[in-house]
């Protein structure tokens, strides 16, 4: 009988929960609930100096609001530092590991030595098969792995295919160090163990990491994880992904006004595909993913695909779930908003995040229907529309839709054009000036749309301020 799948996200809580963090937990969340499996969280907080508790809330917070969500509690790696260490002596009493007391000035001059001879620099095991007799008084000793000195070591990684490394260039790590703290790679190694780990997937700067820590896992006749080593995300020009790129924390994005299911799709394309398709729900998502479909090659961040794709997003969105979503954007900005104000954001909704990409531009848009009055000018583009013929039309129109009783759409489309032809001029030259009277821009939805939102007696206030 196959073990159910167990993957598992091991962050380290020493900053935000980065783009790249965000892609290896959406992957490891995909595939649990593709194989009906679990997926874990681990804080990786061996760290003590740079682990923080703001670090550790931002990397929940992150991926709550990505809406991965993790089974099971959080398994804090500090909090185990006594297992690593009793799986560290178990090793030790079965010959699988040995205690080393190579003082930091000894290993500096072995390293010195190697580097001068044009050798790698590794530990070159000279304690490996020392007599206990030979132990100096008053040293702290390490413990050591007894890692094989010859052979190799062979993943099958889901993702790279077959990695190998000749043993040789592996040397005996530290497991425990003098104080009796664990080493990074013992504690990610028990962590998995414990955990029921089945599945490691993370970036593939981790992949020399993974034959250290199979060489553990082999000695302690432990289960093998399938691993899958992730390659890494690049920015648009091809070169390691910084800041200049968009290499921010996920808070961030969210700050910037991209939703949660944008951004999941964005990210399950950095690298991964199926056939040509470009917009996939997480249900598609969950159905489709495969390890087989990662790519070898780094994936490119570009920022403008994801800015696009949130505006389909957007469109997308049901104006119910996206009124709360974007109501305290718009109040942020512009105050405490009535009820007609709501109102007339309710029915403008639609129209106005047809024209908008993220929450923040839909929030800038839709502040001519949240304020009352007379709208501020956009800019000086604005301002020069409204010359003195332009406010002398604007005054006749305002006397001219009093007679108005029907402000739907249509009816207002049809009420402006009588009134151009009234006045011996085309629609343009009434409906530019009327678009910045009623909504302070040149751009805005179909002005006959806002009309219809605004209504008579708003209309009419816009058009007086604008006209005098």
């Amino acid at each position: 009988m196959t073990s159910p799948v167990v993957t598992r996200f091991a962050p380290s809580p020493t900053g935000f929960l980065h783009i790249g963090g965000g892609r290896t937990a959406l992957f490891n969340w995909l595939y649990a609930k593709k194989t009906g499996g679990k997926m874990l969280l681990r804080i990786e907080d061996t760290d003590r100096e740079r682990s923080t508790e703001p670090a550790i809330a931002a990397i929940l917070d992150g991926l709550k609001w990505l809406g991965l969500d993790w089974d099971d509690a959080v398994t804090y790696q500090f909090a185990r530092a006594a297992r690593h260490a009793e799986v560290a002596r178990r090793m030790l009493a079965e010959g699988k590991a040995y205690y080393c007391y190579a003082s930091p000035q000894e290993l500096d001059e072995m390293r010195t030595a190697q580097r001068q001879a044009g050798l790698p620099v590794r530990y070159d095991g000279r304690w490996r098969d020392r007599a206990p007799g030979d132990t100096p008084p008053g040293v702290a000793p390490v413990i050591r792995l007894k890692a094989p000195q010859s052979g190799r070591t062979v993943i099958q990684d889901a993702v790279q295919g077959e990695v190998v490394v000749e043993n040789a260039q592996l040397d005996d790590m530290i497991l425990l160090r003098a104080d009796g703290t664990p080493t990074y790679m013992l504690a990610v190694v028990v962590d998995d163990q414990d955990m029921g780990v089945t599945h490691v997937i993370r970036g593939d700067d981790h992949l020399n990491n993974a034959f250290r820590q199979l060489q553990i896992i082999r000695a302690m006749d432990w289960p093998e994880p399938v691993y899958a080593h992730i390659p890494l995300i690049h920015g648009a020009d091809g070169a390691k992904l910084s800041k200049r790129h968009g290499a921010l924390g996920v808070d961030a994005y969210r700050d910037m006004g991209f939703l949660p299911a944008a951004l999941r799709n964005y990210l399950l394309r950095l690298g991964w595909g199926h056939g040509d398709d470009e917009i996939i729900s997480t249900e598609q998502a969950i159905e489709w993913f495969d390890l087989a479909g990662v790519g070898r090659s780094p994936s490119r961040f570009d920022t403008v695909k994801l800015t696009n794709l949130n505006a389909h997003y957007l469109r997308a969105m049901p104006d119910a779930e996206l009124l709360p979503l974007v109501l305290p954007r718009v109040e942020a900005k512009a105050g405490v908003i009535d009820a007609a104000g709501r109102q007339r954001i309710e029915r403008g909704l639609d129209g106005v995040k047809q024209r908008s990409r993220t929450l923040v531009e839909l929030a800038d848009n839709l502040l001519f229907y949240a304020r009352g009055g007379a709208p501020s000018t956009a800019d000086a583009k604005a301002g020069a529309v409204l010359t003195g013929e332009a406010k002398a039309l604007l005054a006749k129109l305002s006397i001219a839709l009093e007679g108005e009783i029907d402000w739907r759409e249509k009816q207002m489309e049809e009420a402006v054009r009588r009134f151009a032809d009234s006045q011996g001029v085309k629609l343009g030259q009434v409906a530019q000036p009327l678009r910045v009277a009623l909504t302070g821009s040149t751009v805005s939805p179909g002005i006959f749309e806002v009309l219809s939102v605004l209504g008579p007696d708003e209309t009419r206030t816009r058009l007086q301020a604008a006209s005098a």
